[in-house]
């Protein structure tokens, strides 16, 4: 049987963890990736958007043709790298778009984990027609049979909300990597590319932002402006960052397209701070990358009146996927 890799199901931010008929689960900080261990033995990684993860991470490629059954399987779960105390992103980074050699040379310093929370297939059985939880029993099931250890970790996961609340704080206390918790409903079948059939929430105040132009230049961004879209497709100007340091900057700018004559935001012009006159000397970009944000509290008409914090790229989010633009 030739195993076909779906669209991965994704999650919908929401304020607060619904309180029944779901299991929750960490949130790790890491790149979603689905894993397939053909039954030739061919092992098969992707992300979310469909980039091939095998070269990079072929420690846990070498891992999933030593340690996995035969007969095919496939897993959902997120690729993280501990180091120095805490999930290490940018380190996940470092392995990207390199040679083999220069991939070898990351995994000696700091080796990946994959962190499994879903089984797709397994031994010539389609599981996702099957409720979460029963798939959850063969992925246990089938940490506890192969006798799975690093680098594989299964994901952890409660029913109970009262204990999920716990995870949440101690989590934020800790500051070592975990987002938050992903709630999923006990009897839901695995709906590829399904955008909300999940629920997250996150512990930290960060959201998600398009990227619509830089200042600095293209090729040496020393701040974003960001934007959201509102309900009828235009993209509405909702802040900027603080000042990026230079290695932000310079990865950043590795990723930045220049826009198109069509840009939405051409011919405008922004103001340097809340109510100042000053104007901002931009360079426009292509809106096609979102940025995860650090934010407070303080907004007014849909915009941030303080700078937010530029935590990172979405490597695997898509400009719709960042929250609608809100007067609120």
């Amino acid at each position: 049987m030739v195993l076909q890799i779906p669209e991965p199901i994704l999650a919908a931010p929401v304020v607060a963890l619904p309180t029944a008929g779901v299991a929750y689960e960490g949130k790790w900080d890491g790149y979603r990736c689905l894993l397939a261990r053909h039954p030739e033995g061919r092992v098969e990684m992707l992300s979310r958007r469909g980039t091939a993860l095998t070269v990079a991470f072929s420690d846990i490629a070498a891992a999933a043709q030593r340690d996995l059954p035969e007969g095919g399987v496939l897993l959902d779960g997120e690729l993280v790298i501990w180091h120095e105390g805490r999930l290490a992103f940018d380190r996940l980074q470092r392995r990207m778009n390199r040679t083999a050699a220069s991939v070898a040379g990351e995994i000696r310093e700091a080796p990946a984990h994959f962190v499994a929370f879903d089984v797709l297939h397994l031994a010539g059985e389609n599981l996702m027609p099957q409720p979460y939880l029963r798939r959850r029993e063969r992925l246990e099931r089938l940490f506890t049979e192969e006798g799975l250890g690093p680098p594989w970790t299964l994901c952890p996961m409660t029913l109970d909300w009262a204990e999920a609340e716990r995870w949440m704080q101690e989590w934020a206390q800790a500051d070592v990597g975990l987002e938050g918790i992903v709630a999923k409903k006990l009897n839901q079948p695995y709906r590829p590319g399904a955008r909300r059939a999940w629920s997250k929430v996150r512990i930290r105040h960060t959201t998600e932002a398009v990227i619509g132009c830089v200042t600095g230049t293209l090729t040496h961004t020393t701040g974003v402006l960001l934007g959201r879209f509102d309900a009828f497709g235009r993209l509405r100007y909702v802040g900027r960052s603080t000042p990026l340091t230079a290695q932000t900057g310079r990865q950043l700018s590795q990723q930045l397209a220049p826009a198109a004559p069509d840009h939405p935001w051409r011919g405008h012009s922004f103001s340097a701070a809340w109510g100042s006159r000053e104007k901002l000397v931009v360079d426009l970009a292509e809106p096609v990358l979102v940025a995860e944000v650090s934010t407070d509290t303080a907004v007014d008409s849909g915009r941030w009146r303080h700078p937010v914090r530029f935590v990172r790229v979405g490597t695997d989010m898509e400009p719709q996927d960042s929250p609608l633009f809100s007067d609120g």
